[in-house]
């Protein structure tokens, strides 16, 4: 069964950067287009940036237009692991943030917490 564990949220100011991680276990990672989600309560959680597998030579990867040009999805298939690089941060960035399959599978992980705040 796969597991996602999300690392490396914080307390940010507004126009700085943070990267997060995500560590996926029990699949064949390299296989599985991945994406990052966000959730802010109250809200329904939304797609931020997908990476597709590595099943062709080269990745494409999709960003939601509110992070286009400030955010980058990447992905280290020999560690399992998917990042979301994040600049230039916003004061409405913040949000629980989740990796999972693209398109999500059911199980999520515990996610991490992105503040972004003066």
């Amino acid at each position: 069964q796969v597991q996602f564990v999300e690392s490396g949220g914080g307390l940010v100011q507004p126009g700085g950067s943070l990267r997060v991680s995500c560590a996926a276990s029990g699949i064949v990672f390299r296989i599985y287009d991945m994406a990052w989600y966000r959730q802010i309560p109250g809200k329904q959680r939304e797609t931020v940036a997908s990476i597709t597998s590595s099943l062709t030579s080269t990745h494409r990867t999709d960003y939601a237009d509110s992070v286009k040009g400030r955010f980058t999805i990447s992905r280290d298939n020999a560690k399992g692991t998917v990042y979301l690089q994040m600049n230039s941060l916003k004061l409405e960035d913040t949000a629980v943030y989740y990796c999972n399959f693209n398109p999500p599978a059911r199980s999520w992980g515990q996610g991490t917490q992105v503040t972004v705040s003066s």
